[in-house]
């Protein structure tokens, strides 16, 4: 008898949008196919366009180009930073070129932090924990997770033109809105943020996913980084506050 051997076809290759929405509803799945192909231009030069649209959009009209200005002097003067009326005309007069700027911004911003994620993670995982992982797998999971801070600019900046002000409607205070403003533990929990919670548990599924590692203590670790951050912003406004 002759004996044949069945041989498994290689799974498509899923479209852009496929991938995208897939990081949204099923990562694991999604993840493993941008292990399997890393494409990130695309991913990245998608994200990017929606964010930056969605930006430029806000900052095109008046409700958005002042509550960008309340948020530039809110923000100056948590770091103890007084700003003198010349100088908040002179903000006032750029204020015109803040969709310019701001779609523009995505388009270098996210890249950068896409690199930076990337190469922290491909550093750890292949230096230190011995993956064999390439840096492109690393970055294409990383862009990909971007998919998220898309759906945070979409969900977020309507909210902010209803609210007319750029405060983040889904940073922890939400759960907390008693406390006092300028409070130490108002600043720590405004500084956490759910959507980014969102992205650091879905990068995390996809290092998983392409270091053949549990997504838990990935993502814990992601996590204690990111407290930490917001742990040490928070202090540095209450003690600048306080001199």
């Amino acid at each position: 008898m002759t004996q044949t051997t069945t041989i498994e076809p290689t799974p498509a290759s899923k479209s852009l949008l496929a991938r995208l929405i897939g990081v949204l509803t099923g990562p694991r799945a999604a993840y493993a196919d941008v292990a399997a192909r890393p494409r990130w231009l695309g991913a990245l030069l998608l994200v990017a366009l929606v964010s930056g649209v969605c930006v430029a959009t806000f900052a095109s009209t008046q409700v958005g180009q002042d509550a960008i200005l309340d948020q530039q002097r809110t923000q100056m003067e948590s770091f103890g930073v007084r700003l003198s009326d010349a100088q908040m005309q002179q903000m006032e007069a750029r204020i015109t070129f803040a969709p310019y700027f701001g779609a523009a911004g995505q388009f270098v911003f996210l890249p950068v932090m896409a690199l930076v994620v990337a190469g922290i993670a491909f550093a750890v995982f292949n230096a230190v924990l011995g993956g064999d992982a390439t840096f492109k797998q690393a970055y294409a999971v990383v862009a990909h997770s971007g998919v998220i801070i898309a759906v945070q600019q979409l969900f977020t900046l309507p909210l902010d033109y209803a609210r007319e002000t750029m405060s983040s409607p889904t940073n922890l205070t939400v759960f907390l809105p008693f406390l006092e403003e300028n409070s130490f533990p108002a600043r720590l929990l405004g500084s956490i943020d759910l959507f980014v919670i969102w992205w650091a548990i879905n990068v995390a599924i996809g290092f998983g996913v392409l270091y053949r590692k549990r997504t838990g203590p990935i993502a814990a670790t992601l996590l204690v980084v990111y407290f930490a951050i917001g742990l040490v912003i928070a202090a540095v406004k209450t003690a600048l506050a306080g001199a």
